[in-house]
């Protein structure tokens, strides 16, 4: 058993085998998991608040720094819950629940913290933008095995036909 599921933070692929519906739950909270790194974040974002202040001389804009910057690192300071069944994939993050089919998603693409589900069969610049990641947090290998069971092909990377 992992320390996830221990903590009760990481449910099983199987723990949910009695309505035949297989379910992944976790949460992801970078600003715990690396104190560090939110040391120098928080930092760096009273540095740029004072930056901003001594530029205009005014703690309105100063503030307003302050507040921009800590809202577009929501993701980084706040949890997010990761949710995946057999029917969808669901993320609740402080402000927002995002509910989504795995019909979809057409293809993904793992690195070292997270996984990229795009609705693209092929790479394109829009899956960016129009794709979902999904980080993950000590539980890679459940993570990455559970999109490969719902997303039927490979990423284009792996198959035969287009490495020529």
């Amino acid at each position: 058993m992992s320390d996830l599921q221990e903590k009760g933070e990481l449910s099983p692929a199987n723990d949910n085998k009695s309505q035949g519906n297989n379910i992944l739950e976790w949460k992801c909270h970078p600003a715990t998991n690396k104190p560090w790194v939110t040391i120098g974040v928080i930092v760096f974002t009273l540095v740029i608040s004072m930056l901003v202040f001594a530029a205009t001389d005014s703690k309105g804009f100063s503030f307003l720094a302050l507040l921009v910057m800590f809202a577009s690192l929501a993701k980084f300071y706040f949890p997010t819950k990761y949710r995946m069944t057999d029917e969808k994939i669901s993320i609740k993050t402080t402000t927002q629940t995002l509910h989504k089919e795995w019909g979809i998603y057409r293809s993904f693409y793992p690195d070292k913290n997270g996984v990229l589900l795009s609705p693209f069969a092929r790479p394109t610049r829009m899956e960016n933008f129009r794709g979902l990641y999904v980080m993950f947090s000590g539980n890679r290998e459940e993570v990455i095995s559970f999109v490969k069971s719902h997303i039927v092909s490979n990423p284009p990377e792996e198959t035969e036909g287009e490495k020529e």
